[in-house]
């Protein structure tokens, strides 16, 4: 299953139509009770064996070429560390490829979002761990970066 993310265009056509499917909900997606319970079981099912999903709250996939950043070991949401090997592996697990490298290359497949790799994102906030991403996008929470961060 993990090789559909090597079809970023194929993904992001489908988060731009769920992102269309669930707009006129959007009043019905708030954070807590019965809802988000589906949504978050539904996320950990589908994200969970597709991108290796951490469940951090704050999906930024449409935002890093369909990689996610939260399998980065060191956990950087903005960009390689600067360990990145030669032959773009991982300066932690070497014989692994650097997710921000993949981000990196996956992004030029995507011509709806493959620009947002280079925006700055705010750091993960932490207490939004185990919560639905899509409620917390659809609610503006994910864009609110974590108490206390000063930019």
């Amino acid at each position: 299953m993990r090789s559909l993310q090597n079809q970023p265009h194929l993904l992001e056509l489908a988060y731009e139509a769920t992102h269309k499917l669930l707009r006129p909900f959007r009043r019905w997606l708030k954070p807590g009770g019965r809802v988000e319970r589906f949504f978050v079981r539904a996320e950990k099912m589908s994200k969970g064996p597709l991108f290796n999903c951490r469940m951090c709250g704050q999906c930024v996939l449409h935002s890093t070429g369909m990689t996610c950043p939260m399998n980065c070991p060191k956990e950087m949401r903005n960009g390689p560390c600067g360990g990145v090997r030669p032959d773009g592996g991982c300066e932690i697990f070497p014989d692994k490829p650097c997710v921000w490298v993949q981000a990196w290359e996956r992004s030029t497949h995507m011509p709806l979002y493959g620009s947002e790799i280079l925006k700055v994102l705010p750091p993960v906030n932490r207490q939004l761990h185990r919560t639905s991403a899509w409620i917390n996008d659809f609610t503006g929470i994910a864009q609110q970066p974590p108490r206390g961060w000063n930019k």
